[in-house]
Formats: C-alpha cells, sequence, structure tokens
C-alpha cells in the first residue's frame, strides 16, 4: 500500500497516510512535479496512462508524483523519472505550489508540490506503459492555446505550474 506525507501548510510531515485516501479526504501532502525541457524550450509533456485511478488520460508535466517516507524530493522526482518516462536527469528546484483541485470523480489534490526543472541532453525516452500513454514536445505558445481551448485535457497543477514566476525563466 503505497502512502503519502501529509505535511501542514509550511511542509512540515504531519503523518502518513494511503494515497487513495489523502485523494479521498482531500488531505494536503507532499508532492513533486518535474519539468524536462528541451534547447527549443519546449517542455515535455506525457499524457497519464488510462489505467490510472487519478486523472487517467490528461496531459500533465513530465513527471509528477510523491515522495516515500523519509526520501528528499530530490531524490523522489529522479526517481519518479526514470519510473515513469525511462530516463535519468538531473533536476533543480526552482518552486514550490501549494494547490487544491476537485476532480468530478469524488478525488481532491491538495498538494504541497516541489517543483524541478531538468534541461534535456539527449536521453533516450522510454515510457512505462503503465504510467504512460503517450508523449510529445511542446512550445508555451503551443501549449498555453491549447489549455485555453480545452482546460480540461490539462492537468490543474500543470495548467499553475507553467504561469509562475520562477518557470518563466525555463519554459
Amino acid at each position: 500500500m503505497e502512502k503519502v506525507i501529509l505535511v501542514d501548510e509550511n511542509d512540515k510531515p504531519v503523518g502518513m497516510l494511503e494515497k487513495l485516501a489523502a485523494h479521498q479526504q482531500g488531505r494536503l501532502h507532499r508532492a513533486v512535479s518535474g519539468f524536462v525541457i528541451n534547447n527549443k524550450k519546449e517542455l515535455l509533456l506525457q499524457q497519464r496512462a488510462l489505467t490510472k485511478y487519478h486523472s487517467p488520460g490528461i496531459w500533465s508535466n513530465t513527471v509528477c508524483s510523491h515522495p516515500r517516507e523519509n526520501e528528499p524530493v530530490l531524490q523522489a522526482v529522479s526517481r519518479r523519472l526514470l519510473e515513469e518516462m525511462g530516463m535519468v536527469s538531473m533536476f533543480e528546484e526552482v518552486g514550490t505550489l501549494v494547490y487544491r483541485a476537485d476532480f468530478n470523480n469524488g478525488l481532491i489534490e491538495n498538494e504541497y508540490d516541489h517543483i524541478f526543472v531538468a534541461k534535456y541532453q539527449g536521453q533516450t525516452i522510454n515510457p512505462n506503459i503503465n504510467e504512460v500513454q503517450a508523449y510529445c514536445w511542446m512550445n508555451r505558445a503551443t501549449l498555453e492555446g491549447e489549455i485555453k481551448q480545452h482546460p480540461e485535457r490539462f492537468s490543474p497543477w500543470m495548467q499553475l505550474i507553467i504561469k509562475a514566476d520562477y518557470m518563466k525563466k525555463y519554459f
């Protein structure tokens, strides 16, 4: 059973809870979001696998997940990049975002999200079909246009993160 780290508004751990229960109850928990960006300032997007219980089929940033108990956030985002996209990259933490998103299926995303950026350097991308349905590269203007036309096709956290000032330097 996978658990998430429950945190307070300052990201101080206050306990552990099973991942699904945390999303059902809307409890604030620690998360990581990774953005791999190439030299053309295009973001590597992934379409979440249709078999995922949470947000299946939506397009999102390169990788997003939750650290394990006592796992540093940098280690968590790097681990999930390998597990989801089959690649290794050097991330740097660029900011944080606390947000809440309610979904039609009753799940609630309430996260203290640590945001990471990595520069793509030609690594082979080998997505895990249990995690990723598809992937593509997209520049900011195209992504913002797609989100404006069809916001429901994109993760709410990614929509917030790409608007953050700290992301403008990278993407």
